[in-house]
């Protein structure tokens, strides 16, 4: 009689035992090889969606550039934006659906992307509100010609109203 309760207790205490299976084992490693390394990074935020009438591929190509102070300098200065086109401002396609230019007083290309929340709109880096102050509005946009403003008013006041001209 004793062989066999021992065997009962044996077997009771074989089935009270946890039974860990491959998905648990891999959560466990998992779990270990988070906590060796350090604290989790949470996802990096998605990037606001914004809509605008205008596609990047109008702004693609060579363009003159020129920029005016006075808005009574606007045709003049367009005049001259076309003259600038043997030294042309080029504008290419980013890697995310924007297009590359230049910020204020940065030398490296940006990508940036037309953006309008229910009012003007944008130019600007895509992680940034619209009209936030890294931006460009857009004052004027058409096939040959766009007049772009710093929304930044200390960036405006150096820089200037922009006029670029679609060079042939």
């Amino acid at each position: 009689m004793n062989a066999k309760l021992a065997w009962t207790n044996a077997r009771t205490a074989r089935s009270s035992r946890p039974v860990l299976t491959g998905g648990a084992v891999a959560v466990m490693a998992l779990t270990l090889a988070a906590c060796s390394t350090g604290v989790m990074e949470p996802p990096a935020p998605a990037l606001p969606q914004y809509s605008s009438p205008i596609p990047p591929d109008q702004f693609i190509g060579r363009w003159g550039l020129a920029s005016y102070h006075r808005p009574d300098d606007a045709t003049r200065t367009e005049r001259q934006a076309r003259g600038q086109c043997s030294n042309p401002y080029v504008i290419t396609g980013g890697n995310h659906g924007g297009v590359l230019m230049y910020l204020a007083d940065d030398n490296k290309l940006t990508e940036v992307v037309s953006k309008a929340a229910g009012g003007p709109t944008y130019l600007g880096p895509p992680e940034d509100p619209a009209g936030g102050p890294r931006d460009r509005q857009i004052l004027r946009k058409d096939n040959d010609v766009m007049v772009l403003k710093w929304v930044d008013p200390e960036v405006a006041g150096r820089y200037g109203t922009m006029i670029y001209v679609r060079c042939p």
